[in-house]
């Protein structure tokens, strides 16, 4: 399935009182996250989306690439004004929220791989990207970047990919719209937003996440750790057991790519 996002259709569908409500709809863009950042600094209001239909410039984690075909996948980001306390747990936001909405529309039930991966039948769906402005304690404006596959085969652009891939379409076995997932996803990332600092929110994420038990390696700002990923922090850091007994905690902000390497640095 490869068409334009009827606008329109997925307004009707929305259920929120401030995700999305301000909406900007792009053909083609560099970066959805630069534009937002470009509309946070010009005063853009909490809740503004902006979505491309292609991406030129598309990013994920660690500088990685994002591939941003046209017409088939979703690749947006949302603007928000967060208290400090939220902004940091936007990390557990996300994907709960994404992961409910693909639950709700598809009935397919998604996985969390730390820090920032969705996942279905052990592949990537689903990438995440949230850049914060701080001024000292205070957030000033935080940026969620959201890329789904949602009609797309990862197969043709396998050299470009960093990882195993999957799309929804695949996964469910035929073509799906977009319009209803993404009015799903803002209505779910807005009461997960609402909820941010609730223990319902951090169980459900909790529940959702793969890593927990599994030996892991990773590269990290300090060096190479080895380990049992043992449980996670209310934070959202990951506690990672080493061989020699000591539990060390983990951030996303950590993690960080191998050199020359695009390959996942955090592997289970």
């Amino acid at each position: 399935m490869n068409a334009t996002l009827d606008v329109e259709a997925m307004r009707a569908r929305l259920r929120t009182r401030v995700i999305a409500r301000r909406f900007i709809y792009r053909e083609r863009t560099g970066s959805t996250m630069d534009d937002a950042r470009e509309a946070a600094l010009a005063g853009a209001a909490a809740g503004t989306a902006i979505l491309a239909e292609e991406q030129s410039a598309g990013r994920g984690t660690h500088g990685r690439g994002w591939v941003s075909p046209p017409g088939q996948n979703i690749y947006c980001t949302i603007v928000l004004r967060p208290t400090a306390q939220k902004a940091r747990r936007l990390s557990m936001v996300t994907p709960v929220a994404i992961a409910t909405a693909v639950e709700q529309m598809l009935g397919l039930f998604p996985r969390i791989k730390w820090p920032n991966d969705l996942r279905l039948s052990g592949k990537k769906f689903a990438g995440i990207l949230i850049e914060t402005e701080w001024s000292g304690s205070r957030p000033l404006y935080a940026l969620v970047g959201v890329g789904i596959n949602v009609n797309f085969d990862p197969a043709a652009y396998e050299a470009a990919i960093a990882q195993p891939a999957t799309s929804l379409a695949l996964e469910r076995g035929r073509p799906i719209q977009r319009e209803p997932l993404l009015a799903a996803t803002f209505s779910a990332f807005e009461r997960a937003y609402e909820g941010a600092e609730s223990d319902a929110l951090f169980d459900g994420w909790r529940a959702r996440l793969e890593t927990l038990g599994r030996s892991i390696a990773v590269n990290t700002s300090t060096g190479a750790l080895e380990g049992v990923a043992e449980a996670v922090g209310e934070d959202g850091s990951l506690l990672v057991r080493r061989a020699d007994g000591v539990l060390v905690p983990l951030s996303a902000a950590e993690v960080m790519a191998a050199p020359g390497d695009v390959a996942e640095s955090l592997r289970s």
